[in-house]
């Protein structure tokens, strides 16, 4: 399995930059898990090849390259953009974003060879497929309703945590998954700021260092993602600190196999 987390900040040389402002996770270069630098930043194979898209949660980080992705392709599209979501994030989309206010109300819209967009619906604790991949979305603890994912190809499965406080499910789930190669967490803000990260449902260092306490697989690989990019140094300092051996820092852009 080939998972890329795409960037989102540019260096002035033009190189990807680690200070990461948007989520966005490609597996295997034709499923997006979230959407935030989707249209910014994948390459032109991803985008020919990209028609769905599962989102964790709606906040604007993990859609913001969503409506304009779309967008870019209304024209060519041969099939529509499927955007996998809970009932509740669908709402909000429709809502705020899809609404002819913000963005036009593409479920609605046709090309010339039919929808451009549609609605996949799915429910935490209930797998689906797409693109070869099995999904089993887990809620976990945010501030919306938010949901990380166990994605299996049939012969692995990676994690991911997507954006959460302190949870239980999901690592119950790392836990009893024989086939586990590597889990996404995120560590969002650094020890000082822990009263804002339990306001927004975010973790830190020690919070991190105390979800890795529950997780029994020290064979399988822990990268941290969603490090807010203005704190990068002092999370990254106190997570080498707080956390063990099989912990490390995702590379932004790089492809890693699994």
């Amino acid at each position: 399995m080939k998972i890329q987390y795409l960037p989102s900040t540019f260096e002035s040389d033009g190189s990807a930059s680690e200070r990461q402002h948007l989520t966005c996770i490609v597996v295997n270069d034709h499923v997006a898990v979230d959407a935030g630098s989707l249209a910014f930043a994948c390459t032109s194979e991803q985008r020919q090849q990209i028609r769905d898209v599962i989102l964790t949660h709606v906040h604007l980080d993990h859609i913001a390259g969503l409506p304009l992705f779309i967008d870019d392709l209304f024209a060519t599209l041969t099939e529509p953009i499927r955007i996998h979501a809970t009932r509740e994030m669908i709402d909000i989309l429709e809502r705020d974003i899809f609404n002819w206010a913000v963005y036009p109300q593409f479920s609605e819209l046709k090309n010339a060879n039919g929808p451009v967009m549609e609605y996949c619906r799915y429910a935490t604790g209930k797998s689906f497929e797409v693109k070869g991949l099995t999904v089993m979305p887990v809620a976990v603890n945010h501030n919306v309703q938010s949901a990380g994912m166990m994605v299996s190809d049939g012969r692995i499965t990676v994690g991911i945590t997507g954006d959460t406080a302190a949870t239980d499910d999901i690592w119950n789930e790392f836990n009893r998954t024989k086939d586990l190669a590597a889990v996404f967490v995120e560590c969002a803000f650094p020890d000082e700021m822990a009263e804002l990260a339990g306001v927004s449902c975010h973790l830190t260092p020690s919070l991190l260092a105390e979800e890795l306490l529950k997780f029994d697989r020290v064979d399988v690989p822990v990268y941290v993602v969603n490090i807010k990019p203005m704190h990068r140094e002092k999370v990254i300092a106190q997570i080498v600190d707080l956390t063990g051996s099989n912990v490390s820092i995702l590379e932004i852009a790089r492809a890693y196999e699994f």
